[in-house]
């Protein structure tokens, strides 16, 4: 395989590239579903603690309520698969994927963060799809 190859888009590099870039974005889109997902139940689920704890609502709302804590903790963790698959392909920081990890616990970080996120997945991308193979692509 020559330079010319490798930069015209053809070849085995070419390929290579765009499968990590295809990975990436795939990556990506899962964690910003599931961001916006996780925030969305956080924010259901501190309005159910404020009805149930606060407002102190009958058994009757409690028992139409009694979802939210489950179906929350269930998100969560898929929304930290979606973290680790994201920050794994893009090779980040442990710094980051704590960052990422308790956004999905404070009730609208999880917004703040993705909005984040993308900026260091837009800046990262062309980095993460042009680094140098290794025995861990094949």
């Amino acid at each position: 395989m020559n330079e010319k190859t490798t930069e015209t888009g053809t070849g085995p590099g070419a390929a290579l590239r765009a499968e990590r870039e295809r990975k990436a974005g795939g990556a990506w889109r899962f964690y910003q579903v599931m961001a916006f997902i996780t925030g969305v139940m956080l924010l259901l689920l501190v309005a159910e603690m404020v009805l149930v704890y606060l407002v102190q609502v009958g058994p009757d709302v409690t028992s139409w309520i009694a979802w939210i804590p489950f179906a929350h903790g269930w998100i969560y963790v898929v929304y930290l698969v979606s973290v680790f698959n994201l920050w794994s392909t893009m090779r980040w920081g442990l710094g980051r994927m704590a960052a990422l990890v308790v956004a999905g616990v404070v009730p609208v970080l999880s917004f703040v963060m993705e909005h984040r996120a993308k900026s260091w997945f837009a800046t990262d991308l062309a980095r993460v799809v042009s680094r140098p193979a290794s025995t861990l692509d094949r």
